[in-house]
């Protein structure tokens, strides 16, 4: 089972080698940074930038603060998130159930634990492990919580990642489950980006920049290093370099086991967003893994290793298509890891995509898209293969594979759809049996809404699934008012899900709720992720639009009444949408935004996305494309747009602050309205705690109210 503390998806890490830069290229992007008069609001804490943040946030706040409504959307918006009737996630770790929970008395959270049997119950007795609230106000910093790998089998020794204020580096400290304390002497990495896998309970496996200047363009680590308990981190031994010049978001190991007793220790090195070099740690060091560049090694279980293949790939005879999950042994790897001759585990039907994959003792557990909804399946290792039950999970919902416990074969699983609220089952994958243990209090009405699953056609003819949450009366007059959202991007599936705070705060009100799977995502596998990449970006965009114009042509909704939201690769989606067709929409929330594409590998962590949208720097068709569609370079002072509502955080160190700033900027030099608010806390998200979370949801909903609904 991979580590919990793999803070990296390997969907999203890195391709090709770093190309010479046109000359062309270069000129262009000089030219374009000479004539962009706010550069200076790329400075993320200077003194000009955030006073030019605080009178614009006041601007913002003043508006929407006033509207009689907001304080009623505030209360009802905090009121959710502080529940304490909400489902408190759990972990299998270390013979104990572990959940981080906030509420109104911990907004910061505290790490707590239970057992199984007490958390079966409707009020289990919980032990507190960390409180980060208390630790924030005893240290003086801003600590967000950010996970806590444990050293397994034993899973006694842990990793606590404390961000300052949500920001995606981190301090990273040693932490003893038993004693329920920082361990004296312990590992302790400074705040950084770094990459860290338990080895054993003693030694450490970390990528960071161990020298200044040792980390990417895109400001990640390239140098993995051994760490030993007791050991000076000059003392730590380099087992593995990347390059300066590699992509994607930094090199990073990580160490897989199963209950037999089997390690094995895996480097994937990013070239670019999507594709990577494997390597596996071996007596000789490390050697490269003969996987496709689009492949990763997924899990490991009964001495087999578990591989999961992004595009076609050929080895051993055979063929395996996209989306698949193949397997080997681990003897055979190990001992030849040039040459495999993988077996199939998994592929893909024709509108099927593999969600999420887990082990637990002696199962491997699958969660599957079927026409965007879910499905659960327990394969069990035979002495040919593997064998498939399906877990009988309710259908027509999104299905998650919430905790997996490696000593039993016992899992949780999450079920959510639009309208029901979030259940938790525990899943026996020995013997199939499924029980709900947790169930989420309704949080509005639902009792009137229906939830429908519709397709548009994109202007190329390719047909776009989406669903239409609304009242069972709705009236088809065009008069409803309708919200968009969409991702688009990265391979990330947008499924049902239920949304407490959209549910009381939108469609209590009346509103129209609506949820487009569009290509660039991953609801059909990688071939509907790479329809979009780079300079074929279009289309993604176009699916969006028909999603819209769909909506108009069954009178669902009008351009007066239809609102969009997005946030991060969303957020370029609603920039996008705002400039290209402005007559669609009444109402854009660009939230935590990429807006400015030329300038994207300067600013903050975007160099490490090259994969998805190209490198302006280096490719003229990128380039040419961005230019065209970049939204903070295609705004226009003749534009009839919608005021848009513009959100962002200080402590972004992700995306940045900055494209959000700019483009308000521009805006405002051209006379064109908008409201823009920028959070000092939270990180690439909404706060960093649930008051500022709940905030920022009163101003959207205060925002798209105003707009849509009056």
């Amino acid at each position: 089972m991979r580590p919990a503390g793999f803070l990296l998806t390997l969907a999203a890490l890195a391709l090709a080698a770093p190309l010479a830069v046109p000359t062309a290229s270069r000129a262009q992007t000089a030219a374009t940074d000479a004539a962009d008069p706010y550069l200076w609001l790329e400075d993320a804490n200077g003194a000009r930038a955030m006073d030019w943040v605080n009178a614009h946030n006041a601007k913002a706040v003043s508006v929407l603060e006033s509207d009689a409504r907001y304080p009623t959307l505030y209360k009802e918006a905090l009121a959710i998130a502080e529940a304490k009737d909400r489902i408190p996630m759990g972990s299998f770790t270390h013979g104990e159930i572990y959940n981080f929970w906030q509420d109104a008395d911990h907004l910061r959270g505290i790490w707590r634990k239970t057992s199984l049997a007490s958390y079966e119950t409707d009020q289990p007795q919980w032990t507190t492990a960390l409180d980060v609230t208390a630790l924030g106000k005893a240290e003086g910093k801003s600590w967000v919580f950010r996970g806590a790998p444990c050293a397994r089998p034993a899973e006694r020794r842990c990793l606590v990642h404390l961000s300052d204020g949500g920001e995606d580096a981190a301090t990273i400290r040693e932490f003893d489950l038993d004693t329920g304390k920082f361990v004296e002497g312990g590992f302790v990495i400074p705040k950084s980006k770094a990459r860290v896998a338990w080895e054993d309970e003693n030694t450490l496996l970390i990528s960071n920049a161990w020298a200044p200047g040792e980390l990417t363009a895109s400001g990640y680590p390239y140098i993995v290093k051994r760490l030993k308990r007791g050991q000076a981190p000059d003392q730590a031994v380099e087992v593995f370099r990347g390059d300066k010049a590699d992509g994607g978001y930094g090199v990073s190991p990580y160490v897989l086991r199963d209950d037999a007793g089997h390690t094995l220790a895996v480097i994937t090195r990013p070239l670019d967003t999507f594709s990577h070099e494997t390597y596996v740690l071996t007596a000789k060091g490390a050697q490269r893994l003969a996987i496709p560049k689009k492949a990763s090694v997924d899990d490991l279980i009964d001495g087999r290793v578990v591989i999961k293949t992004e595009e076609d790939w050929a080895a051993g005879g055979k063929t395996f298509p996209a989306g698949s999950l193949v397997w080997t042994t681990l003897a055979a790897l190990t001992t030849d890891p040039g040459h495999l001759k993988p077996s199939l585990l998994y592929s893909p039907g024709p509108r099927e995509a593999l969600e999420g994959a887990t082990t637990t003792k002696g199962k491997l557990l699958l969660t599957v898209l079927d026409n965007v909804k879910g499905r659960a399946y327990v394969y069990t290792p035979s002495a040919t293969g593997f064998t498939r039950t399906r877990l009988a999970l309710p259908d027509n919902a999104s299905i998650r594979l919430a905790s997996s416990d490696e000593h039993s074969d016992r899992a949780f699983v999450a079920v959510t759809s639009f309208l029901t609220p979030t259940t938790l089952w525990l899943a026996d994958a020995a013997t199939g049996a499924v029980r709900t243990i947790k169930t989420t209090p309704p949080k509005f009405d639902a009792s009137a809404d229906v939830v429908e699953q519709f397709e548009a056609t994109s202007k190329d003819g390719t047909k776009v699934p989406y669903f239409v949450v609304h009242r069972r009366d709705l009236k088809y007059d065009g008069a409803n008012p309708t919200l968009m959202t969409a991702y688009g991007g990265f391979q990330v599936s947008s499924t049902p899900a239920y949304n407490a705070a959209t549910g009381k705060l939108w469609l209590e009100r009346g509103g129209v709720y609506v949820l487009a799977n569009i290509r660039g995502g991953g609801e059909f596998g990688p071939k509907w992720h790479e329809a979009g990449l780079v300079e074929k970006r279009q289309v993604i965009y176009d699916d969006f639009a028909g999603v819209a114009e769909d909506l108009i042509r069954r009178k669902i909704t009008s351009p007066r009444r239809l609102g969009i939201q997005g946030g991060s690769n969303g957020g370029l989606l609603m920039g996008v949408e705002f400039t290209q067709r402005p007559e669609l929409w009444n109402a854009v929330v660009i939230d935590v935004p990429l807006l400015d594409m030329i300038r994207i590998s300067k600013i903050a962590a975007g160099a490490s996305w090259q994969g998805e949208y190209g490198d302006v720097n280096a490719n003229p068709k990128a380039m040419a494309f961005w230019l065209k569609t970049s939204p903070y370079q295609q705004l226009k002072p003749d534009g009839k747009y919608p005021e848009p509502f513009i959100f962002t955080t200080t402590k972004d160190d992700r995306v940045g602050p900055q494209h959000a700033r700019k483009f308000a900027a521009r805006m405002e030099e051209m006379h064109l309205p908008y409201l823009f608010y920028e959070n000092t806390e939270g990180g690439h998200g909404a706060g960093a705690d649930l008051k500022q979370q709940a905030h920022t949801e009163a101003l959207t909903m205060t925002y798209l109210q105003r707009k849509l609904m009056d």
